[in-house]
């Protein structure tokens, strides 16, 4: 399945490059989890990005559902340590967006772009 993932992960990084995005790390892993994308849009602002694959017939809505608050306390968690690690990027805005990918046949899509999908409010 990790294939899947992968293949909708380089969709979603090369949509963001064409969005003149810089790509800063991909699959950046701690003790908290991975960060699918790390990226930096041309305003300086900081992108964690969730990826999520799904086949065009899924039972969670293409993945949305699947970005609980369990899962976005993770994925802030291991951004603060993305952003402990590479100081150069802490004093930059920071923002938690979700992609949404569909495969079918082989081919695959971006879906849905999320920008600001959640926030550290939205999970208190």
């Amino acid at each position: 399945m990790r294939h899947v993932g992968d293949r909708g992960e380089a969709v979603v990084a090369a949509w963001l490059q064409t969005q003149q995005c810089q790509i800063l790390a991909q699959n950046w892993s701690c003790p908290w989890g991975e960060l699918d994308i790390i990226a930096c849009d041309p305003g300086g602002v900081v992108l964690f990005v969730e990826v999520k694959t799904r086949g065009s017939y899924n039972w969670d809505r293409d993945g949305l559902d699947a970005i609980s608050p369990s899962k976005q306390r993770k994925l802030i968690l291991a951004a603060q340590a993305f952003l402990e690690s590479q100081p150069q990027w802490q004093e930059h805005p920071c923002r938690f967006d979700v992609a949404l990918v569909r495969h079918q046949r082989g081919a695959y899509h971006l879906h849905h772009y999320l920008a600001q999908a959640f926030t550290l409010d939205s999970i208190k």
